[in-house]
């Protein structure tokens, strides 16, 4: 009788990962370039639903859309399309182009995301490390989005997980003191070489120089672990901006967690960090 409902429980998942619709690959910037395509995931029969747009990390050097781990399950059984991207890395582009590929990824999503059962007009966005930073930019300066005809209107939250650079001046400062402090060698990739030397330039690619009141910025959560000290500080710091600003921000530090774990064990049964992510979904998006 056991092995016949282990049977049963395991026909039943095969069909529910068949009904599912999974599209990987598709490119977004008319062109056959893996760099700048991205993949859904939706659930069967999905109308309508909101949708999770995701920002992979990997300092900005490396990583890719695939390194999704638990997450489209998860969102899709949270009743979410989800879309995971890919973007030029480093150093092929600069982060000016970098941030423009996840820009053009998200028009696609506005243009196509309805054919996947997706809301166009409800869009998480979220990203972890390098892609945290990616998210929290896209969601505080809205010239991006603007650049490809989309406003603030559509996002409906955003949710960064461990970011080190919500406050790119305040990170290459902390670096560079501890470096001349310790009598250290700098690395040879390091924040400053990866933002430039241009002063205005490490504050334009910070979330933190962006936020304002009354410009449709949408809720945070911003998700840390509490040993780096420098992601607990740079969290502290965007939260404060945007409390500041009067938008609707939790931060949440999850512990015994490294910057990886972090990642990889969202959607994991009670982990604290996606019980959080769980109450902030079902408020932010209730009906």
């Amino acid at each position: 009788m056991k092995h016949l409902l282990a049977i049963l429980a395991t026909l039943t998942l095969v069909s529910t990962l068949h009904a599912q619709t999974t599209k990987l690959g598709i490119p977004y910037a008319g062109a056959d370039d893996e760099k700048r395509s991205l993949d859904v995931y939706a659930p069967a029969n999905a109308k309508n639903l909101p949708v999770a747009f995701w920002i992979h990390g990997g300092g900005w050097h490396i990583g890719d859309k695939s390194e999704v781990k638990l997450k489209p399950q998860a969102f899709m059984d949270k009743g979410f399309v989800f879309v995971s991207v890919n973007y030029r890395l480093m150093p092929a582009v600069d982060m000016g182009a970098l941030v423009r590929d996840v820009a053009q990824s998200f028009r696609w999503v506005e243009d196509h995301i309805a054919e996947f059962g997706g809301d166009p007009k409800r869009v998480l966005v979220a990203g972890h490390s390098a892609g945290a930073q990616l998210a929290a930019l896209l969601c505080t300066d809205e010239r991006y989005l603007k650049e490809q005809g989309i406003s603030f209107d559509v996002l409906k939250g955003c949710m960064p997980l461990d970011g080190d650079t919500y406050d790119v001046p305040a990170i290459v400062e902390v670096e560079e003191v501890r470096w001349r402090l310790h009598g250290m060698t700098p690395p040879k990739v390091n924040h400053r070489a990866e933002f430039g030397t241009d002063p205005a330039n490490l504050r334009d690619f910070s979330a933190v120089y962006h936020v304002a009141r009354d410009k449709g910025i949408p809720p945070f959560l911003i998700l840390h672990i509490s040993a780096n000290p420098d992601t607990v500080a740079q969290a502290f710091r965007l939260g404060a901006v945007l409390k500041e600003a009067g938008v609707d921000t939790k931060v949440f530090a999850a512990k015994e967690k490294t910057h990886n774990q972090l990642n990889d064990d969202l959607g994991k049964p009670d982990d604290p960090a996606t019980n959080a992510m769980y109450e902030f979904l079902a408020k932010t998006f209730a009906k």
